[in-house]
């Protein structure tokens, strides 16, 4: 049987069971073995984000494969690097699973497929088995783009992997080389943190990270940041306006609030890109002056979920660097899944950088 924590309504919880089914031609079924909760996760649980209802919520997995499908004309099934996939693989997936078909697929947007289907994000029909995390078994379905875990790399630093690490991949690629670049982040979070570390990694010479929380500014030097402060100590630091002021080439806007997302747009210099990432949820308008856009021959991007091949640069950025940056130690709270709605308020209450589930076994380090 599969056990699933099903949310029915705004902070709501279900314990369910269904009947564990047998994967068809180009399914896979996992023992969910860790899933982080993310912001997205955290505000469709409060309600301040719409999603599907009732839904089985959790889209940073770790997954062991136990059963695979049949296979198909085009043979076993293999990873993003074209490992064979085989029982008892730990894996991550990608957040959309798309069909290749589509006018979005054919462009380049398999994350907007048309007829994709979003883990974490889909309607729980009774009797069906989970797309979500938030259980102890999910079903993959055909088309989902996967990743085989090496032994090396640890649940904490993997879960996120299929998140917030393939976003901030995705986020940074339209950058290019960030050699020598100067790189200024709005929130040191989960994903600011790993944007540092990866701007960082690809040689960005100076990382500012702002954020309200001194707790959070106080785990970012580790991460690579070079420099944080509170958002009203930003005017001192970074003024894109003022042409004797010290290039601000890239922003990474990661929180989501209105008032970062116009400060992102003041601070970027002439030249610059601004990538906006975490305006997932209704916040409200933002007012622009356009002729700053025009003056500074600005680029203002919007980033939402990833593609495929972002998620093997994430894996692999995690492997050739989680003994660089501590990214083991940004989970700081395990519950089991009978606990899931406890790890929903640890979340809320913002002492931790990610809380987790662990479906399939005891809570570990939780308060």
């Amino acid at each position: 049987m599969i056990e699933a924590a099903v949310l029915t309504g705004v902070g709501t919880l279900l314990a369910t069971r269904t009947p564990c089914p047998a994967p068809a031609a180009g399914e896979i079924l996992v023992e969910v073995l860790g899933c982080t909760l993310c912001g997205s996760d955290l505000h469709t649980f409060s309600g301040r984000r719409s999603g599907p209802l009732p839904c089985v919520l959790g889209h940073e997995i770790v997954g062991r494969v136990i059963a695979i499908g049949p296979a198909e004309k085009t043979g076993p099934r293999r990873d993003l690097n074209q490992n064979v996939i085989a029982v008892g693989d730990r894996i991550v997936w990608a957040i959309v699973a798309s069909c290749g078909r589509c006018d979005r697929c054919r462009r380049g947007l398999p994350q907007k497929c048309l007829a994709g289907i979003k883990y974490g994000h889909v309607v729980a029909s009774p009797g069906s088995p989970p797309r979500g995390g938030l259980a102890t078994h999910c079903l993959l379905a055909a088309g989902t783009s996967i990743v085989r875990l090496p032994a090396s790399l640890s649940l904490e630093a993997a879960c996120p992997a299929g998140c917030a690490t393939a976003t901030v991949a995705a986020a940074l690629e339209p950058a290019g080389d960030l050699e020598g670049r100067n790189v200024l982040i709005f929130g040191l979070g989960m994903l600011g943190l790993t944007a540092a570390a990866m701007a960082r990694s690809r040689g960005a010479s100076r990382v500012i990270g702002i954020d309200p929380s001194p707790q959070r500014r106080a785990v970012a030097p580790p991460f690579g940041v070079t420099r944080s402060c509170s958002p009203p100590e930003l005017a001192g630091v970074r003024d894109g306006r003022r042409p004797d002021a010290e290039s601000t080439d890239l922003v990474l806007e990661m929180s989501g609030a209105p008032a970062a997302v116009a400060a992102a747009i003041d601070a970027c210099s002439v030249g610059g890109a601004v990538h906006l990432i975490g305006s997932v949820f209704p916040a409200g308008e933002v007012g622009i002056d356009p002729e700053q856009l025009v003056r500074k021959l600005l680029t203002v991007r919007g980033i939402h979920n990833y593609a495929p091949r972002h998620l093997a640069a994430a894996v692999t950025f995690l492997t050739d660097h989680a003994h660089v940056y501590p990214f083991n130690g940004l989970v700081t709270a395990w519950y089991p899944l009978a606990r899931a709605a406890e790890a929903f308020d640890a979340a809320a209450a913002a002492k931790h950088i990610r809380v987790g589930v662990r479906p399939s076994a005891g809570a570990s380090r939780s308060p």
